[in-house]
């Protein structure tokens, strides 16, 4: 696979602790991978440093082999990456209009707007919902929306943050479910943080799992959760999928 990310001494420090301290990661093209810890581990730390959001963390950042400044990366290679948080930052207008706001930054041409939109709400089945007020959507629906959006930007990287942690059992598994779909048939770079062992499983092909903002373990998903080293285990020995089921109904 080809190198599409690579960050080297990565590190953010805060009242003299350690937030992050990451030797070396790499994110292949192509590549699914999961991110995973206990609360405080530094995962959306490490996932705003790997989309260019974190200015306070000094060390080496290169994109297909460039060196990259972080504090002042360029807004065409930041354009060329697409971030969905657990809380989706829909605009008070409608879902077509939120569809449509990042693509009119890039200056679409109208019919391939019109095209990208239709096709991404399809896909994420709200067709039907373009013309409802962002206000008025169910969290599932919101975040449908925005993932909707993302994928109509045709991101090199898609940067996901826990988007499906506040949405009940049924509507994450039909979403996780839609997602996939998207994610196969583009091809795109996904760096997914989650709590959540079966989105990990179902979506990634690799896992890391972070602690006090190092790198515990690292490696092919169904490796790590197979044979989990020490630190990691205690970790991962500590999700009831049940539990987690039952808290999300």
């Amino acid at each position: 696979m080809t190198e599409l990310i690579r960050i080297e001494q990565m590190k953010r420090v805060a009242n003299g602790n350690n937030i992050l301290d990451i030797s070396q990661l790499t994110i292949d093209r192509g590549e699914i991978l999961g991110i995973m810890g206990p609360n405080g581990a530094g995962k959306s730390t490490l996932l705003k440093a790997l989309c260019l959001l974190e200015p306070k963390c000094i060390g080496s950042y290169f994109f297909q082999g460039q060196n990259t400044p972080l504090q002042k990366p360029p807004l065409q290679l930041r354009r060329r990456f697409a971030i969905a948080l657990q809380q989706p930052l829909l605009f008070n207008a409608s879902v077509h209009k939120n569809v449509a706001i990042g693509l009119k930054i890039r200056n679409t041409g109208n019919k391939e707007l019109k095209n990208k939109i239709a096709f991404w709400l399809d896909a994420f089945e709200i067709g039907h919902l373009a013309a409802k007020q962002a206000q008025h959507l169910s969290g599932g629906e919101a975040q449908r929306v925005n993932l909707a959006r993302a994928f109509a930007l045709e991101p090199e990287v898609l940067f996901l943050d826990e988007p499906f942690s506040a949405l009940d059992y049924p509507t994450k598994r039909k979403l996780i479910q839609n997602l996939k779909k998207a994610i196969d048939e583009t091809n795109t770079t996904v760096v997914l943080v989650s709590h959540d062992l079966t989105e990990i499983e179902y979506l990634t092909n690799r896992l890391i799992i972070l602690k006090e903002g190092a790198v515990v373990q690292a490696g092919a998903t169904v490796e790590v959760i197979a044979h989990p080293h020490q630190q990691a285990s205690t970790f991962l020995s500590g999700w009831n999928p049940l539990m987690e089921k039952q808290s999300n109904q």
